[in-house]
């Protein structure tokens, strides 16, 4: 057993010295006062890194068809009402959403932005009894109410029972209400009454939309769109003034769920109208983003780029009205996000060679000064300094 300790200790890399031949110096000490605090910030900065994930980026080719976007909006409008405002989408595959109203929310706010109602669109009209039938009498207790629209039924057994109804009746048929007090649905719900309680004050819409995932655009505008022969125009009623002031602000706009550490480019942006009136666009370059993290949540969304421009112009027949618009178009690249965290072993590793590497380097120094400092000293003694 004496042999096997015997060769053991021949192992030893780390021969002891004995006190007594230790030499301790000033500059010694400086220098392992130096090493010392090198060692404690590398060793802190190692330990951040290890606590706290990183994030891996890489490019690649989007091979993806087909699917959905979800865009995802909150936008103000301080000098446009509720009842004016619409959302409609188009896109390149021809595919086209007028007057959008599922998962529209609306806020009605006052002039110094106080919320005065909140109401889902196309929800809250108000019900009048005794309205007048299509047959042209109005509704008695034991008829089934079906009114007419107008002449833009385009089914003998149709019936627009809203003022609403009436409308989007006309739009299918290309044809522009003009006054609303002949419409008995809208003059019966106070459509006419409600947009003159409305002037003057301003509209929070928010909410979500899905369109296919190809090049298109979405719209806020004032005024109520339809379709004709390929164009989009739009409804003014006799109470809508010439001009609209699209002042607005984007609180937020997403295509997609949010990507930790991803800010939107277009959130918190304020733009206030300075000319008569015209058209605000937006131009969006969406990427695909996947979004892996560490513990296998994986999120598929989008990011985006946005430039903007303003184009002022009279109002005509086939000009687009007043409005905010928003063209989106998709990038063939994907970027990918994948979230690591550095290992134990790994962290282990590099602390080591900090402790090793500032121990090493530190010894280095401090030889060289100690022989450096002895040889000066040598050569003063024997009068060969200078």
């Amino acid at each position: 057993m004496e042999r096997v300790f015997s060769k053991l200790r021949n192992l030893d890399a780390y021969p002891k010295i004995n006190e007594d031949f230790y030499n301790r110096t000033l500059s010694g000490g400086i220098i392992t006062l130096v090493a010392s605090l090198i060692m404690l910030v590398l060793f802190v900065n190692e330990l951040g890194l290890y606590i706290h994930s990183y994030t891996e980026t890489q490019l690649i080719v989007d091979t993806s068809r087909g699917g959905k976007l979800h865009i995802h909006f909150d936008i103000t409008f301080p000098a446009v009402p509720c009842s004016l405002l619409s959302l409609d989408a188009r896109d390149i595959s021809g595919e086209e959403h007028f007057d959008i109203r599922h998962d529209i929310f609306k806020k009605r706010i006052d002039s110094h932005g106080a919320v005065i109602e909140v109401r889902q669109d196309g929800i809250g009209a108000p019900k009048i009894e005794r309205p007048l039938q299509k047959h042209g009498g109005r509704l008695e207790h034991n008829e089934t109410y079906c009114g007419s629209c107008f002449g833009a039924e385009t089914a003998d057994d149709e019936c627009c029972n809203s003022c609403e109804e009436v409308r989007e009746a006309y739009r299918k048929r290309g044809w522009a209400i003009t006054n609303t007090d002949l419409i008995d649905q809208c003059k019966r719900e106070g459509f006419v009454q409600k947009i003159k309680d409305e002037e003057g004050e301003g509209c929070n819409i928010h909410g979500s939309l899905e369109v296919n995932k190809v090049a298109g655009n979405f719209h806020f505008a004032a005024g109520k769109s339809f379709h004709q022969s390929s164009f989009q125009l739009f409804e003014l009623i006799a109470l809508q003034s010439d001009t609209y002031n699209i002042s607005h602000r984007v609180n937020k706009l997403a295509f997609g769920d949010s990507i930790p550490g991803v800010v939107n480019p277009l959130d918190g942006v304020h733009w206030t109208q300075e000319a008569q009136h015209g058209v605000y666009q937006y131009f969006l370059k969406v990427v695909p983003t996947i979004y892996k993290g560490f513990r296998g949540r994986t999120i598929d969304s989008n990011q985006f780029s946005a430039t903007e421009h303003f184009k002022s112009s009279e109002m005509g027949l086939f000009q687009s009205p007043p409005g905010v618009y928003f063209f989106y178009d998709l990038s063939p690249i994907k970027v990918t996000f994948t979230e690591q965290h550095v290992s134990f072993f790994h962290f282990l590793t590099s602390v080591c060679a900090i402790i090793g590497g500032v121990f090493t380097v530190a010894g280095i120094v401090d030889a060289f000064i100690y022989h450096g400092q002895k040889a000066i000293k040598k050569k003063v003694e024997l009068g060969k300094f200078g």
